[in-house]
């Protein structure tokens, strides 16, 4: 193979957008993205311009998830192409957080036109024990793959998810544990850091630097566990307490996974070691997901050159 189909080829990424507040209650993006709209000085870098989005502020003026529905899952093709009534227009009709998706999409993209902007990141936190976690929709995004083992090589404290069911053309950041409406500094200043290290990153990047192959280990996502429910759709266990907090660490067959309300336990059955993560997140009771297994997997990510970017990638 040819050391040009070795190689991915990217322009210059010269707008970059940093949302906070996707979920109301997710302080840490929240704050920085108010502190760094007041003052964005560490934020910008040169030919670079970093502007700072609260993307659902309905939701962050009540510090709750959403007002109307999940603005993280409100990016689908089907939301962003329904074509807005008089009446819709006023929000009489549709959700609030489909009118604020479509208004980021007209803001920021549309995804792949030439308007759009070349990197979003789009700030989280969990309330589970996951760390830093970077999640990316494809194997292949070898410019957040390179970006997130450049960050590793200056501060190791990096997990990688990889999650292809994410609808929205970003890198997508998950700090925790944090308890939702809580601000802790540790998380904080963990978030802030690796905005810091990916805008270092791109700034390389656009000067010409270029970055060699490199492998990144990441957990694809495999499946997605919900609680142990009665009859009635009722939940009748808890995450284990050997589970608890125990994201990104083996869960093999025979393994403690939940401990019913009258002591029982109830055990992992799977046929091979898996690694669950986003375990008792507070957030997907409503989705009825008490963790996600996922597999560790090492990926190869290209040579990451500056110039055209080559139609297949």
């Amino acid at each position: 193979m040819s050391s040009y189909n070795n190689t991915a080829r990217f322009s210059e990424a010269r707008r970059v957008a940093i949302f906070g507040g996707t979920h109301g209650n997710e302080m840490s993006g929240v704050t920085l993205v108010n502190l760094w709209t007041k003052n964005g000085a560490e934020i910008q870098r040169k030919a670079v311009e970093a502007v700072p989005f609260i993307t659902n502020p309905k939701a962050v003026e009540k510090c709750t998830r959403y007002v109307d529905t999940d603005l993280n899952r409100a990016f689908t093709p089907e939301n962003l192409s329904t074509r807005l009534t008089p009446s819709d227009e006023c929000g009489n009709n549709l959700p609030y957080e489909v009118l604020r998706a479509q208004e980021i999409n007209r803001i920021f993209g549309p995804k792949g036109s030439p308007e759009a902007y070349d990197v979003i990141f789009d700030l989280h936190n969990t309330t589970s024990n996951m760390g830093c976690t970077l999640i990316l929709e494809s194997s292949k995004d070898y410019f957040n793959l390179q970006m997130m083992n450049y960050i590793k090589l200056v501060e190791n404290l990096f997990y990688l998810q990889m999650n292809h069911l994410i609808v929205f053309f970003y890198a997508g950041l998950e700090v925790g544990p944090q308890p939702q409406g809580v601000l802790r500094s540790n998380i904080f200043e963990a978030m802030r850091v690796i905005l810091k290290h990916a805008l270092d990153f791109i700034e390389l990047f656009n000067e010409g630097v270029e970055f060699p192959p490199c492998t990144v280990e990441v957990f694809r996502v495999l499946e997605r566990i919900d609680y142990p429910r009665d009859a009635n759709g009722n939940i009748i266990a808890m995450v284990h307490p050997n589970l608890q907090d125990c994201d990104w660490e083996p869960l093999n067959p025979g393994d403690p996974m939940f401990q019913t309300f009258d002591g029982k336990t109830i055990h992992y059955q799977g046929s091979g070691t898996v690694y669950p993560t986003f375990i008792n997140e507070a957030a997907y009771y409503e989705k009825q997901q008490a963790f996600i297994t996922t597999r560790r997997e090492t990926l190869v990510a290209r040579r990451l050159c500056r110039g055209s970017s080559p139609a297949n990638f």
